[in-house]
């Protein structure tokens, strides 16, 4: 006997019934699936295009043996190893599955439905995600010359009574970068109970002027790095924060404990041990960098400075910045726009290896041709 089954909807909470489908950054691989256009130059999620560290590749390798344990869960010899070169204890350290996994982590830790969070307007769209997921009210601070507005962004703070405060130094999408001075001068001015994420993703791309020097025991300051950039390990996905040992001990309460698996652990932990390859990677990225600026003023563009493993480019136009990116991506080309005003007149190009970068440069001749 057939029973008609009546239309029962999964019991959500109020904030999930109220949040639209968001997915912070289209894959390249969902582009291939949409498209049925195979990318071969993959120059738009600020991957490594230079691999890993030859230990790095050997300690994995390694790791596979023990691939059916769980990684430590307190990941300890990477965390001495960190505290170490960082002149901080292991309590101050913890290890996630990459920054956006920290952030998460970060987020969750302080933030409530109707916690007000500050960030730049068009700033890094994965930590905004996470502050919509646990309910938390965003405010945005404008870009100013392309830069975040330190001063504005610690008023806005203030005048909030804001519980987060997120800075990525170097910035992404921007690539632009404070000088160590400026982000201490904003540290001392956070108001009381406001915690400043330093997002320092690309720190080993920029110059020495812009690396703060490392206190792990700051109360107010959250610092998180990750082995995705320069040191080639982006689908590993791994990272590290560093924060006052009560933050961390925080942190502890609700990560996700086998969240970092055995291999990425091995692999970073050995990427330590090789810092020729991170200098030999910044070193031909900087490079890199040169020949997009030389390619953006023959084509009568803007290449921003930049301190990270990409350069953005001021194309005069938002449409022209769109156009740009489909067209590369039916020639199999794979870069980023902004998705926010006034930042979606640029073009966000990684830097790859020197064939690629030939490649990318004849790719975008023949589409700025179609676009003036």
């Amino acid at each position: 006997m057939s029973r008609v089954r009546k239309r029962v909807h999964p019991p959500f909470t109020q904030l999930i019934k109220q949040l639209p489908a968001t997915v912070p950054f289209v894959p390249p691989e969902a582009l291939e699936r949409q498209t049925g256009q195979p990318i071969r130059l993959r120059l738009g999620a600020n991957e490594s295009d230079f691999g890993v560290s030859p230990l790095a590749q050997e300690a994995m390798r390694q790791a596979l043996e023990e691939v059916s344990w769980y990684g430590d869960s307190e990941n300890d010899a990477l965390r001495t190893a960190l505290a170490h070169i960082h002149g901080v204890r292991k309590e101050e350290i913890v290890i996630g599955s990459g920054i956006d996994d920290l952030l998460e982590l970060a987020v969750r830790t302080f933030v409530e439905p109707g916690v007000p969070v500050v960030t730049s307007l068009g700033s890094y769209p994965t930590f905004q995600f996470h502050v919509t997921g646990f309910g938390g009210q965003l405010h945005f601070v404008p870009y100013r010359d392309w830069k975040n507005d330190l001063d504005a962004l610690v008023e806005k703070a203030r005048k909030v009574n804001a519980r987060l405060l997120y800075l990525a130094n170097p910035d992404n999408p921007t690539g632009t970068w404070h000088s160590a001075d400026d982000v201490a001068r904003l540290i001392d001015a956070l108001p009381p109970g406001c915690m400043l994420i330093l997002d320092e993703a690309y720190i080993e791309f920029a110059p020495p002027s812009a690396h703060l020097p490392i206190q792990g025991d700051h109360p107010q300051v959250i610092r998180m790095r990750t082995f995705s950039k320069a040191y080639g390990m982006a689908g590993a996905r791994i990272g590290y924060a560093i924060a006052c040992e009560e933050t961390i001990s925080a942190f502890d309460k609700v990560r996700l404990h086998f969240g970092v698996n055995r291999i990425a652990q091995a692999g970073a932990l050995a990427s330590l041990q090789d810092p020729d390859f991170v200098r030999d990677v910044v070193k031909e990225v900087n490079t890199g960098k040169k020949e997009y600026e030389a390619m953006a003023d023959e084509l009568g563009w803007r290449a921003i400075p930049s301190a990270t493993n990409f350069v953005a480019i001021d194309v005069d136009d938002a449409e022209r910045a769109r156009r740009i990116v489909d067209d590369l991506l039916k020639m199999g080309v794979f870069i980023r726009t902004p998705g926010v005003a006034p930042l979606n007149r640029l073009i966000r190009i990684t830097v790859g290896k020197e064939e690629h970068r030939k490649q990318l440069s004849e790719a975008l001749k023949i589409v700025a041709d179609q676009v003036r």
